[in-house]
């Protein structure tokens, strides 16, 4: 059977920066540690005023068409999943074949275009789109483009603007992938929910403790159903647990709970049990109310040994190292988490050929979704090709009166006469960039050499 999977990868981030512990938490007359610390985050990227979703993605599926000397005839699919939309009928597939075709001589007149929603996990979901298309032999031997680009952008004022961002996730999905194999099984956790939403406005609404709620929950059940169909998970099964990162915080209570699940009725639980006693079962506790207690007790104490800090120190953390500096890019979050795990096992020279991810997904509204990946033999060379380091290093760094104008600039109820618009804060190289607005209200591109 013919693997599917990610064959290469290339990130863009937003091309200025704010730093939030140096920068945004005087202005807020916060202390740092609250970003650093609290949240794990130490900047958030932020798209110039030539920058949107468009040239972000366009940009990073170039540099990946570049890097792998694909034209627009090797691309049977494309697929862009963003939840920062800005036309209800018009794909943003469509303007970034449009950028695309700029700068290459054929066309992707036959290659099917779509735009994916489910907030945060329509990356993943666009994936299992391409992965599927391929499977049933429609691809006619060519490959699938998956764009994820957001900015990832909150009300001024709003408790989730430390947590912004804005970039762009291109990946190419084929048989016989040189980076990652796609697992067929697969497992979901859904449910109707309104822990966040954007009915009809750009700016989203955001109930951040039954958020943090309904991530976890339909994350245990989607590994519970996962492991329904792929057997039990332990904890040495993977090389990295890549999660879908609002914030690496939620990664730190998400991770907790995973490593709890794993070791649940294993020698693992018994080897701790001298330490901090067994876990809490339900069935034990007169109440719910006690139950959820001794949980809490027993969760604080796992989280302290040396056990759980050794195991989250080298699957989860590494998938962290590139949040940290960028912030939440939405359906490109768990995308970078992936790269970033990658990326740390390439710097360190380690062996990860043959071994495995276990990636967690997640949207709200709300969905979590995850599934299996085997490295290939391939993955260092792709690796080595991501520009990421590049892209983080050449940002510019916002003084708090500059982001608040640029993020005016993105606002997209704040009308504009021409007179009051700021000038770029960088300058545009062998990129697509913003060009004005077309006859219908059309936004236009260009491709600055």
């Amino acid at each position: 059977m013919t693997d599917v999977g990610i064959d290469a990868i290339e990130i863009w981030t937003g091309k200025l920066k704010l730093d939030l512990p140096n920068t945004f938490a005087p202005a807020k007359g916060e202390d740092p540690e609250k970003y650093t610390k609290g949240l794990g985050l130490n900047a958030s990227s932020f798209p110039d005023t030539y920058e949107d979703i468009v040239t972000m993605g366009a940009n990073a599926a170039h540099r990946l068409m570049e890097h792998e000397g694909l034209t627009p005839e090797d691309i049977g699919r494309i697929d862009v999943a963003t939840e920062s939309s800005f036309d209800n009928s018009k794909p943003v597939s469509t303007y970034i074949a449009g950028c695309l075709e700029r700068v290459y001589e054929g066309k992707f007149s036959h290659a099917n275009k779509g735009e994916r929603k489910f907030a945060c996990l329509a990356g993943t979901q666009s994936i299992d789109d391409a992965y599927n298309w391929i499977k049933s032999g429609r691809n006619r031997g060519r490959s699938a483009l998956v764009i994820a680009t957001d900015t990832a952008l909150y009300a001024r004022n709003d408790p989730g603007e430390a947590t912004q961002g804005a970039g762009a996730v291109a990946m190419l999905i084929s048989e016989d992938p040189d980076l990652v194999s796609l697992s067929t099984e697969q497992g979901y956790g859904s449910a109707d929910e309104t822990d966040f939403l954007k009915p009809n406005q750009q700016f989203p609404s955001v109930d951040g403790k039954r958020s943090v709620q309904v991530y976890l929950a339909r994350m245990r059940e989607a590994l519970e159903d996962f492991e329904g169909v792929a057997g039990r998970t332990h904890t040495d099964d993977f090389a990295y647990i890549p999660f879908h990162t609002p914030f690496p915080g939620m990664v730190r209570k998400a991770a907790l709970f995973g490593y709890r699940h794993m070791i649940r009725d294993t020698s693992m639980e018994d080897d701790l049990a001298g330490e901090i006693g067994r876990q809490p079962r339900e069935e034990a506790f007169d109440s719910e109310g006690d139950f959820e207690e001794a949980l809490r007790e027993y969760m604080d104490g796992l989280k302290r040994t040396d056990a759980y800090q050794e195991w989250y120190a080298r699957v989860v953390d590494p998938t962290l190292t590139i949040s940290r500096e960028v912030g939440n890019w939405y359906t490109g979050s768990v995308h970078l988490a992936r790269a970033s795990a990658l990326k740390t096992a390439f710097e360190e020279g380690r062996e990860l050929a043959g071994e495995r991810l276990l990636v967690g997904s997640y949207g709200s509204g709300a969905q979590a979704e995850i599934h299996a990946e085997t490295v290939q033999p391939g993955w260092e060379e792709k690796i080595a090709d991501l520009t990421i380091d590049e892209g983080i290093e050449r940002r510019y760094d916002l003084d708090y009166d500059e982001y608040e104008r640029v993020h005016d600039v993105h606002n997209h109820d704040i009308e504009s006469d021409g007179d009051g618009e700021i000038e770029e804060f960088t300058a545009p190289e062998s990129e697509f960039v913003f060009d004005g607005w077309g006859r219908m209200g059309e936004r236009k591109y260009r491709f600055v050499e």
